[in-house]
């Protein structure tokens, strides 16, 4: 067992019959980053903090409580911690009572959270070890994960490349064997840009369904969502994450504590489908496909895997529906910069008042970009954006369950790139590098479930994602159909193995 890279899943099953203990997981996990990790400039460098001491202790207590429910027959405290023992690397922004909240921004250094992110607050409820805090860019705004607070996070796969953006730490830390399962968030793609570079699975929730901090909770772009190695873990932390809360009004539906289903049994949301094969599975479902969601210029190795992957849903039998699209990168970057202007550089400026504090460059050139469009868009014009998006979403995807496209359109970004001058892809320059994703879509389409799926490498040996899009608040759909891709993917044989990946470890 490489225990470093071990599913959650498995590794509950393994806590319980005492096979694996928390403190066997976590000291291979933290022998992993001292081998691993590295330094700011050169490494993978994937934590702005960690906590390995006061996770040993939790990793211990867990372990005892394991042992007592062995001997005595009563799972009782199992089943009300359905994550006891599992390390969860959490964001940097996901604050921790008493611990920095910085955001990787010199303005904000040295300033500390005076409670628990809810999320984080959640996952420590349930049992969950926080060992350490992921690194992000400043104010989670670039697509590449870097800072003059934090230096640069790479790729495991390949360490000249990022790991994606925002939540780059998480999506590191994952592929490098540093934690089990990682916070994100997501108001563009970050979630799901670094899940897709780093080979990981990651969720963005319908809007409202993860609790997020106001006042920026209330930015109907935004989201928090889990990422890990597989979709059943995935689905796990996501039961965990979701749910209403006092804190955030617009948070909906239930949250783990709130069914009758034991704790346990809701955090494997699609249990069922994870024991079927992809025949069944996708029995009487279409799938409709989109290879560049309009115009999106797709690198030829992305596109190769995304084609391999459709053709072998075929063969299994799925219903394979192209859908069109008459959306631009162009359109979509007016579109979000638009709402972006109204709304987070504003905030962005206000965070940073008062302080001579130096700042990225991405970080300059998205409030200038926001701001620009901003002046030539009103807040209304910007919302007329939206609905458009969200009608042509809705007509395209009038006979099919479910969207299947690609997550990156390139299969990299370079580890410091800052690409102030937008960005080369399929031959075509982009004037905004956040248009080498095919992500923003759906958060103007916020009301999606989307999860990111790995399905192949391309030809940097950087892995390539797809997304899976539900209709509006349908998430179990999703997990249903990533289950059946992850399948596939596995029957492709296209994926290497964990811990057989990485250039270093």
């Amino acid at each position: 067992m490489n225990l470093k890279f071990l599913d959650a899943t498995a590794l509950l099953e393994k806590f319980r019959s005492g096979e694996v203990s928390p403190a066997e997981v976590l000291d291979a996990q933290v022998a992993q980053h001292d081998s691993v990790n590295g330094d700011r400039e050169t490494g993978i460098n994937a934590f702005t903090e960690v906590l390995f001491e006061e996770a040993r202790s939790q990793a211990q207590a867990a372990a005892d409580i394991y042992a007592k429910a062995r001997k005595t027959g009563d799972d009782t405290a199992l089943r009300h911690a359905p994550l006891l023992g599992l390390t969860v690397a959490t964001k940097e922004k996901h604050g921790l009572a008493g611990h920095t909240l910085e955001q990787g921004l010199l303005a904000h250094a040295g300033r500390v959270a005076k409670a628990d992110h809810t999320v984080v607050a959640r996952i420590r409820e349930a049992g969950g070890i926080v060992h350490a805090r992921a690194t992000s860019p400043e104010f989670s705004c670039a697509t590449v994960t870097h800072s003059p607070m934090w230096g640069i996070t790479r790729n495991p796969w390949n360490l000249t490349t990022s790991p994606g953006g925002s939540s780059g730490g998480s999506g590191a830390a994952l592929a490098a064997g540093m934690t089990t399962l990682a916070t994100g968030s997501d108001i563009a793609g970050s979630t799901r840009i670094p899940a897709a570079f780093t080979g990981n699975v990651g969720y963005k929730t319908p809007f409202g369904r993860v609790p997020g901090m106001p006042p920026l909770s209330a930015d109907w772009y935004r989201g928090d969502g889990p990422m890990a190695r597989t979709v059943a873990d995935t689905a796990l932390l996501s039961r965990i994450m979701s749910g209403c809360s006092s804190i955030d009004h617009g948070s909906w539906g239930p949250g783990w504590k709130d069914e009758a289903l034991t704790p346990f049994e809701k955090g494997l949301l699609g249990a069922n489908y994870r024991n079927q094969g992809p025949e069944e599975a996708l029995s009487g479902l279409t799938i409709g496909i989109s290879r560049n969601l309009g115009n999106y210029p797709v690198a030829p190795s992305v596109a190769a895997a995304f084609e391999t992957f459709v053709q072998a849903l075929t063969q299994a039998g799925a219903v394979v529906l192209e859908i069109e699209l008459s959306w631009t990168t162009e359109w979509m970057t007016e579109t979000t910069f638009s709402h972006f202007g109204h709304i987070l550089a504003p905030g962005m400026e206000a965070e940073m008042a008062g302080s001579d504090a130096p700042t990225a460059a991405y970080t300059d050139r998205f409030i200038r970009d926001a701001k620009e469009h901003a002046a030539k868009n009103s807040l209304v014009a910007s919302l007329g954006f939206d609905a458009r998006v969200q009608a042509e979403l809705a007509v395209a995807m009038a006979n099919v369950d479910v969207l299947l496209t690609p997550t990156n359109a390139v299969t990299h970004l370079d580890a410091a790139g800052d690409y102030l001058d937008g960005i080369e892809a399929d031959g075509k320059h982009l004037g905004h590098y956040w248009e080498a994703h095919m992500t923003s879509p759906f958060n103007v389409a916020n009301r999606c479930p989307v999860l990111s799926v790995p399905i192949g490498m391309s030809d940097v040996g950087v892995p390539v994602g797809m997304q899976i899009v539900g209709h509006p608040f349908e998430e179990d759909i999703v997990f249903r159909v990533g289950h059946a891709a992850e399948k596939v993917v596995n029957a492709l044989g296209v994926m290497p193995v964990w811990g057989s990946h990485m250039q270093v470890g």
